[in-house]
């Protein structure tokens, strides 16, 4: 072989070599929920689960912002309220520590019953990023991920259903009777029971709701995006070198 020829074969070698297809995701197939329709077993099951992490991680998110946001907020307001007992007469500080204990009765539900979707998010992405996943596995963490999907979406709309606002009104009215009928102290009453009122519905309003419309679409196999999803499960794929 001419050595004038080499350079033109190692160039053709190499451009062989790049225009190459990588490689790509064989399709898992995955048992539906017995919830949803039939239709769900017939997409990829590594898009499948791709898709709920995406909505997991994104309502995840979300989830963190509310239920950090407004427990600082309240715990910050009660702790206000105990800070001013010092500086007011004695008779008043029942309204003070009555406003610091309503704050502080606003922020055990956040504690003692957080969204679930805040634990099962970061459970499910590291199930899918942690190691290479081979199809009985992809289907085993798959069906953990449409019962955390489903589990979500039924807390969401429980935390959000009518007995929250009417607790709400409740307890802040209970505030309101503690104040005026135990100690004549109707204008505080007032304001401690229609402030709690007005801070706790915006409260609720604000909590995310999205797994709510997400397990409906799934139940449904409306996944939208399907290309990107698969796009996206090929680049996690590659990036632990996993062979499927």
């Amino acid at each position: 072989m001419s050595s004038s020829r080499r350079p033109v074969i190692a160039a053709f070698l190499w451009l062989a070599t790049a225009w190459t297809p990588g490689p790509t995701a064989r399709a898992a197939s995955c048992p539906a929920p017995s919830q949803a329709a039939a239709g769900v077993a017939a997409i990829d099951g590594r898009e499948r689960l791709l898709w709920i992490d995406r909505h997991l991680a994104r309502e995840g998110a979300r989830a963190r912002a509310w239920g950090y946001g407004w427990p600082i907020g309240i715990g910050a307001a009660g702790l206000a309220s105990l800070a001013v007992v010092p500086f007011v007469a004695s008779g008043d500080r029942v309204d003070w520590y009555a406003s610091a204990a309503s704050a502080g009765v606003g922020v055990l539900p956040f504690v003692l019953a957080p969204l679930e979707v805040m634990r099962d998010a970061p459970k499910i992405h590291a199930a899918l990023t942690g190691t290479p996943l081979d199809d009985a596995r992809v289907c085993a963490v798959l069906a953990d991920a449409e019962r955390r999907l489903v589990a979500g979406a039924s807390d969401e709309r429980l935390q959000t259903r009518w007995w929250a606002h009417a607790g709400n009104v409740a307890f802040n009215t209970a505030v309101l009777l503690f104040l005026g009928l135990g100690y004549h102290h109707w204008t505080s009453g007032l304001i401690n029971g229609l402030s709690g009122v007005v801070v706790g519905e915006p409260l609720i309003l604000t909590q995310p709701t999205g797994l709510i419309d997400a397990a409906d679409a799934y139940s449904r196999s409306d996944l939208s995006g399907q290309a990107a999803n698969a796009a996206g499960w090929r680049s996690v794929a590659l990036g632990y070198r996993a062979t499927f």
